[in-house]
């Protein structure tokens, strides 16, 4: 991985800076600080896979995300360069984006403190899912096969029909989002999803937090409608489904409570 990611960054132009590696799940991924040959500061990511699996909606993600999206009024990180190479039966994508030094809210997914932010970050916040919402795609994030199997095997009730399937990011939690100024990270599995998805899925990672939790619910007041009950269903469903593999084991009794509710709110 070190190696390829050496020779994306020669073919990208790009002078990687010491110091700043960081490896992904199970080494998939590999990313570093960089500069473009004009100076700009920039962040070169190194994926691989199967060259037979290299393809697909995590595979292009990104590629598809600047496409559709740009830089999202800056609240994206632009896409500057990709850089593919095969080895062996192994397939590498480089991704050179424009880096990002604020920090992210949270080191972890799930929200473990309460956070005061201002009321000019949520409404941005709401505002730029609301244009992802509508960008059109024939991306799909969450598949109705999915939400008619696991939403009765984790929550014990029928998946409540989609009133409305709309553009999701599909991956919003506190490790992927910056302060100010606003910025979503990791563009992978975007695409379609029951409406709400977005907001139901950040709600889910602040279950250990009532406050801002609250907050979430009336930035997206979709939540707790009828609208919004496949989308809190499925959420709710895949992370129980993570609970059951022994991920985010620290929600366990707060997602519980939450299946609880979602079933009494069943029509």
């Amino acid at each position: 991985m070190r190696a390829h990611h050496a020779r994306a960054a020669k073919a990208l132009d790009v002078q990687t800076e010491p110091g700043g590696e960081f490896w992904g799940w199970a080494g998939r991924t590999l990313g570093a600080p960089a500069r473009t040959a004009a100076g700009a500061p920039a962040w070169l990511r190194l994926v691989s896979a199967p060259e037979d699996k290299a393809s697909g909606k995590l595979w292009d993600g990104a590629l598809d995300a600047q496409h559709a999206f740009g830089d999202l009024n800056g609240h994206r990180p632009a896409l500057l360069g990709v850089h593919d190479a095969f080895d062996d039966g192994t397939a590498y994508r480089a991704e050179l984006s424009a880096r990002v030094d604020e920090p992210v809210l949270s080191d972890d997914p799930v929200l473990q403190h309460d956070l005061q932010l201002p009321d000019s970050w949520w409404a941005d916040f709401a505002a730029m899912l609301e244009k992802v919402s509508v960008v059109a795609t024939e991306r799909v994030a969450v598949r109705q096969q999915y939400m008619d199997r696991a939403i009765p095997q984790f929550l014990g009730i029928p998946a409540p029909a989609v009133t409305r399937w709309t553009t999701a990011h599909a991956d919003v939690h506190w490790a992927n989002l910056t302060g100010a100024p606003l910025r979503l990270l990791d563009w992978e599995g975007w695409g379609h999803a029951p409406e709400g998805f977005d907001g139901a899925t950040l709600y889910a990672y602040t279950l250990l937090q009532p406050d801002t939790a609250a907050r979430v619910r009336a930035a997206f007041p979709v939540l707790g409608s009828p609208a919004g009950l496949a989308a809190e269903t499925t959420v709710c469903a895949q992370l129980l489904q993570t609970v059951s593999r022994g991920d985010n084991l620290v929600l366990k009794d707060r997602l519980r409570d939450w299946s609880e509710d979602l079933r009494r709110r069943q029509p």
